[in-house]
């Protein structure tokens, strides 16, 4: 048996920690334990940007409303049960290694996500729950946690150019992926207008319900999570309750949209003076550029940002920086992370070297942005 430290070597190896898109592997191991992913209710997600959020508003308005939910997202910020989670509780680690070890005796080569997905699985059928809110890991159409046949619905939230070496270099392409989560005779929920989602949704004879950015104010000042952003999201997450959730009155709507909890989205830590934002690709920093320029329109700002190299970093600091901005770029331990002599080649302006042992004092606001991977490093850092 497994201790979850040997559970996190596991997973982590370089035998299983990479991506290789398909469903195959996983469909089979699944079935040696019974398909519990066709017992569960669930509500799928997918897009580039916004998925979590509403994933997070959806679960805490059913939580609200008394239903048993379980929420997988991902990437995690501290520990890896941060994924997997039932009415806001994070999965045991003892149970998390448990089924760990359950998996690796399958003898079916799985990677890191698809190990985690059969854990999602076989967690919320075993604990009974009411309603499963997942969050895809990469793309939609080939994604691990698409072996579902059916689901309460889909949502596809904003597309912007992302992954683009697995998905496709063009949106048109990259909503094809997405639009892979629509299952036959289930509604799908989208604000984004591709023909692509169309299609599928007519071949699938599945309602397509089409929301437009806009909400009623009760609900966008009820909203712990904050940014010009998150209206669209929010959308999303309210259309789907009205449509599969009639009975939750507004209400309990607005009681869940207050408990909403999502760290490290705008996340903003008033006695560092500090915003923690993990946007990580071209769409993203615009909104946090459009929301920083919103609710902190004081041009005094401090910038820590790191970034992989898979990522279009160059666009994402000719957007976000300024003449007047003072600014760190940090070159963190991951694979693929840019050195800073990649990121300052490229940065429109003059750049320091980031010490990870430096707490930017409160005299500007300090901003830390440009990848998930060192955001848990850099938050422990940055309020401790």
């Amino acid at each position: 048996m497994f201790s979850y430290e040997e559970a996190i070597e596991f997973i982590t190896s370089k035998d299983n920690f990479y991506i290789d898109l398909g469903l195959e592997r996983i469909s089979k191991v699944l079935e040696m334990f019974g398909n519990p992913q066709e017992s569960l209710k669930i509500i799928h997600v997918a897009g580039t940007n916004g998925k979590g959020s509403v994933c997070a508003m959806l679960e805490s308005i059913l939580r609200e409303a008394g239903y048993k939910t379980g929420l997988y997202t991902s990437p995690h910020i501290w520990e890896y049960t941060e994924r997997i989670q039932i009415c806001g509780r994070q999965i045991p680690k003892e149970d998390f290694a448990y089924y760990v070890d359950k998996i690796s005796n399958c003898k079916i080569h799985l990677t890191e996500f698809e190990i985690l997905t059969v854990i999602m699985f076989l967690y919320f059928k075993e604990q009974g729950i009411d309603v499963a809110v997942i969050e895809t890991g990469l793309g939609g159409r080939l994604d691990a946690t698409n072996v579902i046949k059916k689901n309460l619905c889909s949502i596809i939230t904003h597309i912007d150019l992302d992954h683009t070496d697995r998905l496709g270099d063009t949106k048109d392409k990259i909503a094809y992926e997405k639009a892979g989560i629509i299952k036959p005779d289930c509604p799908v929920i989208t604000s984004m207008g591709y023909e692509v989602i169309k299609d599928r949704a007519d071949e699938l004879n599945s309602l397509l319900i089409f929301v437009s950015p806009f909400v009623q104010q009760e609900f966008t000042d009820a909203l712990s999570l904050k940014g010009q952003h998150q209206i669209e999201n929010l959308a999303l997450a309210i259309t789907a309750i009205q449509h599969l959730f009639p009975e939750i009155s507004n209400k309990t709507i607005i009681e869940g949209l207050k408990k909403v909890k999502h760290p490290c989205r705008f996340e903003y830590i008033k006695d560092k003076n500090l915003i923690i934002d993990a946007s990580h690709n071209p769409n993203g920093i615009q909104a946090l550029r459009d929301n920083l320029d919103t609710y902190f329109p004081n041009p005094s700002r401090r910038f820590v940002f790191g970034c992989l190299k898979t990522k279009d970093y160059k666009k994402m600091m000719e957007i976000l920086f300024r003449p007047e901005d003072e600014i760190y770029l940090n070159e963190f331990d991951y694979p693929n992370a840019c050195t800073y002599k990649e990121l300052a080649e490229s940065c429109p302006y003059e750049a320091k070297k980031y010490c990870n042992s430096y707490l930017p004092p409160t005299d500007k606001l300090n901003i830390i942005c440009g990848s998930f991977y060192m955001i848990s490093q850099m938050r422990f850092i940055a309020i401790n």
